[in-house]
């Protein structure tokens, strides 16, 4: 009698051990090399994917790495921490920096000569690897190659022109103490009822605005209250400014002019997901996920080769431009053959100026690449929200202002996008005798990174079609970096017109600024030989009795044979084509092989070209500059861009009118965004986006995805949360 109890108690636990079993097992599903064979499909109840039986879906987690352990396998690949730490041993003991170890403010692949690279295959010894070290000592920037196959320093060269090197943390840090040790800010945090320990400060970029500023390393300190919020930015001391010698340690500076203008409340700033008391007021939107049932179609070979499809690309994390794409190349549709596209394309220089003239604003003309780094500002993505599920990441490998390498781990992912988007299609009315219905689904792949340059947040989308398109979006999100007012309505404010921007919330207005990005695009159509042709829409009006039409459009090619004749304002109604073409590669019917830049929504500056932030950043007088290919004009600000007078600029070399028909060429686009912010933008900015893309003209004989196939129900699986019946 009292076996019963104990029976079903033990056949309950056995029901639970069964049960924890196959849960265990559907988690951890086995890895098969070729999923194909078993055609059942399971559904994870729990974390509500689908799977193939036998078949694992990747972990979206980057797993950490030792990096210590990485060596070379492709010339451009970037320095690894070995290497990085032997090029601090030589400096070490390099005669002109002794007997002080120097200030290092970038320490990086020193790229092999272009024709190398060029000539190099797999399986070939790599070029000579060498670094470039850009050191900062006794007030002097020094430009160092270092070779270290021979472990010496071969060239070492001394900056005569304007400016500094990039920004390093060490650099932002002794500005801090600098600022939070002076005794005059201590009085006026005081005086705004705030105490030193609520205290939030952040260095702005001091620009360059004449003589008075020259002969000293200087940044601009200014601060936030964090009480209640870590959403600093919404809660300025406004009027409050210091200006710091970084190398003297000093503030050379005071300026507090921000009487009678409050602390902005930091009600409501917290934009963090658990800081949120209320659902929003919407329809929920369910987790949602694209289905890779074999796992992704991409691989990644020795860390930095990119294969999806008919692609294959060179992929790498830079501290100064983030993300750098090189030796894109795509199989020809014929015969397979890979061709050159881009030897290397990455962002150049940011320029970011805020449209107020006042004592604690004008300097505020960033140039985020040049100045503090777009990889040495990128953290972490997030997975499953800055990537989608089966996502690849890549670290960075970078150095710090001792020489010494350290990890960002997983800022660069790479991912297919699938978004219900149409690749090609066409269908036929059945009265002709054809019922066709023919539709192609659109898979890309994107590389992308998120940088957080302050209160800006940068993404930027490398997207690669089969189709031979290349999508090249950046989007803004993050803060607003806004300014103190007293008003808390708009009909408070005596003359509207004369404030630098609206106001988004109470005390709190959003000032007006720009964002401009210039990317360098050195393209290699089959080959360096390259030329710009501008392809103008001409309107031509039809003789009398010729037609019924009044007017049409033609094409004209205008082949641009100097630097002079590549330099391009967008005009909305003189439109054009803009492409690059290989006049040596023809096509079976004659024509060039090329790729074409389509720009989408843009801006142009709008300053005097004399005002000094305009100066310093001439590259966004135009929209699109050639220019012949040169490996020491790679930076649209400079290399020298921390406050340079931007007497080395692409502006500033593209005076010289090089011939540029065949030859090796770059084509630098700016993209631009014009923000005047408003209430949606408060605490934090919905994503905005613009883009351009380089698309294939006469590249390919025919539709290069005119053999895709189409996508059927029997490829994908049939799931349903546990709670579907």
């Amino acid at each position: 009698m009292e076996t019963r109890p104990l029976f079903r108690l033990t056949f309950i636990l056995f029901l639970i051990i069964l049960l924890f079993t196959f849960s265990w097992y559907s988690l951890n599903l086995p890895v098969v090399s070729d999923p194909s064979q078993s055609s059942s499909w399971l559904c994870n109840s729990k974390s509500r994917v689908c799977a193939h039986s036998g078949s694992v879906l990747e972990s979206e987690i980057h797993k950490p790495r030792d990096h210590m352990e990485d060596f070379p396998h492709h010339p451009l690949d970037p320095l690894t921490m070995r290497e990085i730490y032997k090029v601090r041993t030589i400096l070490s003991t390099y005669p002109p920096l002794l007997p002080s170890f120097p200030a290092i403010h970038s320490l990086s692949l020193d790229e092999p000569h272009k024709d190398l690279v060029l000539k190099w295959k797999e399986g070939d010894p790599l070029p000579p690897r060498k670094a470039l070290v850009i050191a900062l000592l006794n007030g002097q920037s020094h430009v160092l190659s270092v070779d270290l196959d021979l472990g010496l320093v071969t060239s070492n060269k001394i900056n005569h022109g304007s400016g500094y090197p990039m920004l390093m943390m060490n650099d932002i840090s002794v500005a801090m103490q600098v600022a939070l040790s002076h005794k005059e800010l201590n009085k006026s945090t005081i005086k705004r009822g705030i105490s030193l320990s609520d205290l939030t400060c952040v260095t702005p970029s001091a620009g360059w605005f004449g003589p008075n500023e020259e002969g000293r390393r200087i940044i601009k300190v200014q601060c936030f209250s964090n009480q209640g919020t870590p959403n600093f930015y919404m809660r300025p001391l406004e009027g409050l400014t210091m200006t710091v010698d970084i190398d003297q340690k000093e503030v050379v500076k005071f300026t507090d002019t921000g009487g009678g203008i409050p602390v902005p409340k930091g009600t409501d700033t917290d934009y963090r997901f658990k800081a949120q008391k209320e659902p929003p007021k919407m329809k929920p939107i369910n987790p949602i996920s694209i289905e890779q049932p074999f796992g992704p179609s991409f691989t990644v070979e020795d860390g930095h080769i990119v294969k999806w499809a008919n692609w294959e690309f060179h992929l790498k994390a830079d501290q100064r431009a983030g993300i750098v794409i090189s030796r894109a190349m795509i199989s020809d549709s014929e015969t397979g053959v890979p061709r050159s596209v881009m030897y290397k394309g990455f962002s150049s220089e940011l320029f970011v100026p805020y449209m107020d003239p006042d004592e604690n604003w004008y300097f505020k003309s960033y140039m985020d690449a040049g100045e503090f780094g777009m990889g040495a500002t990128a953290l972490s993505l997030v997975p499953l929200n800055d990537c989608p599920r089966h996502s690849y990441y890549m670290d960075g490998i970078f150095v710090s202002w001792d020489g010494k390498p350290y990890v960002q781990p997983s800022i660069i992912c790479v991912f297919e996008r699938y978004a219900g988007d149409i690749s090609w299609r066409h269908s036929e009315i059945p009265v002709n005798g054809f019922n066709i219905r023919e539709a192609r689904p659109k898979v890309s792949l994107v590389a992308r990174m998120a940088a957080s340059v302050g209160n800006y947040d940068y993404i930027f989308d490398w997207e690669f079609q089969a189709d031979g398109l290349i999508h090249v979006a950046v989007s803004l999100s993050g803060m607003l970096m806004v300014k103190g007012t007293p008003h808390q309505t708009a009909d408070q404010i005596p003359n509207q017109e004369a404030a630098s921007g609206p106001l988004i919330s109470e005390n709190l207005i959003g000032v007006v600024h720009d964002h401009f990005i210039t990317f360098h695009l050195d393209m290699d159509i089959d080959d360096t030989n390259n030329t710009f042709v501008k392809v103008d829409l001409v309107k031509e009006e039809t003789f009398p009795g010729q037609s019924p039409r009044k007017s049409y459009l033609k094409a004209k090619r205008n082949t641009a044979k100097t630097e002079d004749d590549a330099r391009i304002k967008l005009k909305l109604y003189e439109p054009s084509e803009f492409h690059v073409i290989n006049p040596s590669r023809r096509s079976r019917l004659g024509n060039p092989a090329g790729y074409k830049i389509v720009p989408g929504g843009n801006a142009a500056s709008l300053l005097d070209h004399l005002d000094p932030p305009q100066l310093r950043s001439a590259f966004t007088n135009n929209q699109i500059w050639v220019t012949p290919f040169n490996r020491n004009e790679q930076w649209a600000g400079g290399l020298f861009t921390y406050q340079s007078k931007g007497d080395d600029t692409l502006a500033a070399w593209s005076k010289r009118n090089r011939a540029i028909e065949n030859k090796d060429i770059v084509l630098w686009y700016t993209l631009g965004f014009h923000h005047i912010p408003c209430q949606e933008d408060f605490p934090i900015m919905p994503t905005v986006s613009s883009s351009f893309e380089l698309k294939p003209v006469n590249f390919f004989e025919s539709n290069p995805i005119l053999k895709a196939a189409p996508m059927s129900e029997e490829d994908l699986p049939v799931c349903r949360p546990a709670t579907s019946s």
